[in-house]
């Protein structure tokens, strides 16, 4: 699977790795970036593009939405568990991986959880869609949730999302911004707000320090 990879120049030896997953509109530069921050960060961090069986991103956002509404979500699951797997056997990563990702990416991070127990050691979905309660006894890894305080139709999912982590005892934290809308953490958007993204990456990287082993 085709994306976007960053390692830190100065790195002795294998580090942990980050997976960001984009939003509904295919690998595009807000979310490279995203990728280029966790490799300051000191993680390997990759990036794979949901439009590569179609040639790619196509430099717009607007494009991209269509694109991958001609995609069969199956299949792009298949392509990210996939990715994962050769993300996790590259040869700068010690094996330990978490991921990240933001409205379709945050709904993609939950169903990694979900189907590479073993793989996933922490994910971090920011207003993604939950799975169900059948789904999230598979879940070992940590999960850290991040929600905008307006966005009613994500939201409404987390009671049960939260009381099946819960049954299950999936070690998790949750945090909704308050005035915060879906795609909150996207600088390049009207929705966009400054101090709820911050605050949120914040939480997200102290939460990666925690539980990706850099042994």
């Amino acid at each position: 699977m085709r994306g976007y990879l960053v390692k830190p120049k100065l790195a002795d030896g294998k580090l942990p790795g980050v997976l960001v997953v984009h939003e509904n509109r295919g690998l595009n530069p807000y979310v490279e970036d995203v990728v280029r921050r966790l490799g300051k960060a000191g993680y390997v961090a990759f990036g794979p593009d949901a439009l590569w069986p179609l040639g790619g991103y196509p430099g717009t956002d607007d494009e991209g939405r269509v694109m991958q509404r001609e995609l069969d979500r199956g299949l792009i699951v298949k392509d990210f568990i996939a990715g994962a797997k050769y993300f996790a056997a590259h040869e700068a990563c010690n094996g330990n991986i978490g991921v990240v990702g933001f409205c379709f990416g945050g709904w993609m991070s939950n169903r990694l959880a979900v189907h590479l127990p073993d793989l996933i050691k922490a994910a971090v979905p920011y207003y993604g869609g939950q799975p169900t309660a059948e789904e999230t006894a598979n879940i070992k890894a940590a999960v850290q949730l991040h929600y905008g305080g307006l966005d009613e139709r994500v939201n409404a999912g987390w009671p049960d999302y939260e009381e099946a982590l819960k049954a299950n005892d999936v070690e998790y934290e949750a945090y909704f911004y308050e005035g915060a809308n879906h795609g909150f953490h996207n600088d390049t958007t009207p929705r966009f707000d400054e101090d709820a993204a911050e605050l949120a990456w914040q939480r997200t990287l102290d939460f990666f320090a925690k539980h990706l082993e850099r042994s």
